[in-house]
Formats: C-alpha cells, structure tokens, sequence
C-alpha cells in the first residue's frame, strides 16, 4: 500500500440552508448532479467531489451547534482561460440567482477577477490568473519556478 499525498482534497460539503433551493441554483449554473442519497447531493469533479447538506444535518453530524456554522469565510473557485468566459459565467450566477459581490475586472495581480455569492453566502470566484495555467482538462497548476 502506497502512502496517499497529503497536499490533497478528496470532498468538499456545503452547508445549506435550503437543499431544493441550492440544487435548483446548481443546476442553473450548469452543474450536473451525480447521486443524491439521504439529504445529501453530490457532484462529481475532475479528482474530487462538490456536496450539498442540510446546514442543521451538517452541524449535527460535526457535532457543533448550527449557530457556529457560517458561510463566506473561504473562497471557492473557478479559473476561466478568458475574460469573456469569467463574464458569462458571471452572468450565469446571477440569472440563477447569485448575489453579486464584486463585478468581473482587472486586478492588481494582472489577472481578471469577480465574486458571488450563492443562496446560502458561499462565496465563489470567478477568474483568469495568468499566472497559473489550466490544462486540457481545465485543471489549475502552479508552475515551478526556477531557482536562481
């Protein structure tokens, strides 16, 4: 057996107020449900998986009360290779009922950025980072940078 890489994210859940509400603004955005089993939906994506959970069934599996739960702490996001896709993912979140944040723009970092916000305050980032190529498969990487 083979040590799995520690640097890694097998699932990331959600915590929603409105399961219905929140696969119906998914769905909107183009999101494809893989299974749904007791109250819980999932996505599948490229290496990992996106869940969707009742907020009160989450804090009571954590053990926490749903009061200490919140929302727009972190960041999720999703690197575009152009402006035009950033916008019109952009405008996709809202026709589905996003809050916006932040427009699309340039940023100091010299790449093109902007928020939202889905039903539940779970921000996402939509951007073009120069920086930091996408493969075929759209998949982010940091290129190595040379010593000196």
């Amino acid at each position: 057996m083979t040590d799995l890489p520690v640097n890694r994210v097998s699932l990331l859940t959600l915590g929603v107020a409105d399961l219905e509400r929140s696969r119906a603004f998914y769905a909107a955005l183009g999101w494809t449900e893989t299974r749904a089993v007791d109250g819980v939906v999932f996505y599948q994506m490229d290496g990992m998986v996106l869940g969707l959970f009742g907020v009160d069934a989450l804090a009571a599996d954590q053990g926490r009360p749903e009061t200490s739960l919140g929302a727009g702490a972190a960041t999720y996001a999703q690197n575009h290779r152009t402006t035009q896709e950033v916008d019109a993912a952009y405008a996709r979140a809202l026709d589905a009922g996003a809050a916006p944040l932040k427009a699309p723009g340039a940023t100091l970092w010299g790449g093109y950025s902007g928020y939202f916000a889905d039903p539940d305050g779970h921000v996402w980032e939509l951007a073009v980072n120069p920086l930091w190529p996408l493969d075929d498969a759209g998949r982010t990487w940091i290129p190595e940078i040379p010593e000196t």
